[in-house]
């Protein structure tokens, strides 16, 4: 966990249903920052684990966890996993009290927050979507970017809390307005470590020191995050950390759905997805997705 000092809030009784690599530390957050907090995960040995660092209590059911909870805080897999610990006699929305608010920190579609903003509204409850881009260490430093949809009173009580683990939280239009807002970062990002791995890949070819090159082009035009942070370890051929390329594709997946709802035209984000799929299957599934350098070497 990092060092970083929280906002001086008064404590919340919260919940946290997911602790994989992204709400592990999240949650992490939460507890540091002095909020009563509650855990779930599917495995239930996890989130014993996690309470054993850092305190608070867990739950066998989704429901049981957010039984009291002014803030329902959720980071799991896909729509079908996000349906699972909300909806059902065991999901979070039949613990939830009248006037709760359930923040989804997963990355899943549009359709599937507007679906459950407007379950949630049936029960008297509140639902903002707002995935997060800065992946697992973002997470880790508590720097996260999220991207809003929903109800703005809901957003605006939910924010001071999940500020222990975010850097910026902003709240883009209604249900389904963060999803979409983190489609198009995923869009963006697709095509700029493409574009990154050919220009490396071109570099080495052409027998240029890549780490003078980019430190050069770096400081022009041609910057970006994906070259500060990434353009380094694509050079060394590291890419066991970071963002994998298995949830790359998914999130590229539900790009691509939108747009043939919408008529986006996506060109360069479907090649890309296909070269996702190449490295996929070299075996590189669990691959940060700056791999993509792979296929060109």
């Amino acid at each position: 966990m990092s060092t970083r000092s929280y906002e001086s809030i008064p404590a919340r009784d919260v919940a946290f249903l997911g602790l994989g690599v992204m709400g592990d530390p999240m949650a992490g957050h939460l507890a540091a920052a002095g909020h009563r907090v509650t855990v779930y995960n599917r495995t239930a040995a996890k989130a014993a684990e996690w309470v054993a660092r850092h305190g608070g209590k867990s739950a066998p059911t989704p429901a049981e966890a957010a039984r009291g909870a002014e803030l329902v805080f959720a980071c799991v897999g896909n729509d079908d996993d996000l349906r699972s610990v909300t909806l059902g006699a065991s999901g979070a929305f039949a613990g939830m009290k009248a006037g709760a608010i359930f923040v989804d920190h997963t990355t899943a579609s549009a359709e599937v927050a507007r679906e459950l903003a407007a379950a949630a509204k049936g029960k008297g409850l509140a639902f903002v979507d707002a995935p997060v881009s800065g992946g697992n260490l973002g997470a880790i430093n508590g720097a996260l970017t999220v991207m809003c949809g929903g109800d703005a009173e809901a957003f605006a009580a939910a924010r001071p809390v999940a500020m222990a683990f975010a850097k910026a939280m902003t709240l883009l239009g209604p249900s389904g307005a963060g999803q979409l807002a983190k489609m198009v970062n995923q869009i963006a990002i697709a095509g700029l470590v493409q574009g990154l791995s050919e220009a490396i890949a071109f570099g080495e070819r052409s027998g240029l020191d890549m780490k003078a090159v980019l430190d050069v082009i770096g400081k022009g035009a041609a910057q970006s995050w994906q070259m500060d942070n990434r353009g380094p370890t694509m050079i060394q051929g590291k890419f066991d950390f970071g963002f994998a390329v298995d949830w790359m594709r998914k999130d590229l997946g539900i790009a691509l759905e939108e747009a043939r709802r919408n008529g986006a035209r996506l060109p360069v984000t479907a090649l890309v997805d296909q070269f996702y799929a190449d490295i996929q299957a070299a075996g590189g599934r669990r691959d940060d997705t700056s791999s993509l350098i792979k296929r060109l070497r």
